[in-house]
């Protein structure tokens, strides 16, 4: 892991390393790194982690959801015309969509395939999510001390989340609980 979740889990004891993902399979294999981070089922498997290692942990705290990005310059954002700004962003949202759609169609049969292969699945315990989650919040504030941006911007994502969980709390928890305890009943 890198980037914000490697600066958290550092703050739970863990040394984060980056490898190129073709040295990750050998690095576990070796015994150089102890464990790894990569995308989800269906790419972990295409990886083939499920032969050297026997546990897939989760939730992905650090990782929420998928998500792409595209970043562009805005003096070159301004530049195009209305109808190209309307293309792109058309675009991004499609492939974002997309990116989506492909993952939760290839994730379940893969995490099937896995668990047949031996792999076993395994939460996180409360105490591992409560710490993740707080040494998330405490990397958040110290980079907010010292980038007024980031402050800003993860100040609104924060709210932001806070007023979707009242409502997600009313639809789509309660729904997908409802969902999941129906498996297997006609």
């Amino acid at each position: 892991m890198s980037g914000f979740a490697g600066k958290v889990i550092s703050k739970l004891g863990v040394v984060p390393q980056s490898l190129a993902p073709g040295d990750i399979y050998p690095a576990l294999e070796k015994g150089t790194i102890d464990s790894v981070e990569w995308i989800g089922p269906y790419d972990d498997e295409k990886l083939g982690f499920y032969k050297i290692a026997k546990y897939y942990y989760y939730p992905g705290w650090w990782e929420g959801g998928a998500h792409a990005h595209l970043l562009i310059n805005r003096e070159k954002w301004n530049g195009l015309s209305k109808s190209y700004q309307a293309v792109l962003t058309a675009s991004a949202r499609d492939a974002g969509m997309r990116m989506t759609a492909k993952y939760d169609y290839l994730n379940p049969p893969a995490m099937r395939r896995l668990i047949a292969n031996g792999t076993q699945l395994r939460a996180f315990s409360p105490e591992i999510m409560e710490a993740s989650y707080k040494a998330a919040k405490e990397t958040y504030a110290e980079i907010g001390k010292e980038n007024p941006r980031f402050k800003k911007i993860h100040d609104s994502l924060v709210a932001f989340r806070d007023e979707s969980y009242a409502w997600w709390q009313v639809c789509d928890l309660t729904f997908d609980t409802f969902q999941v305890k129906m498996l297997g009943r006609s």
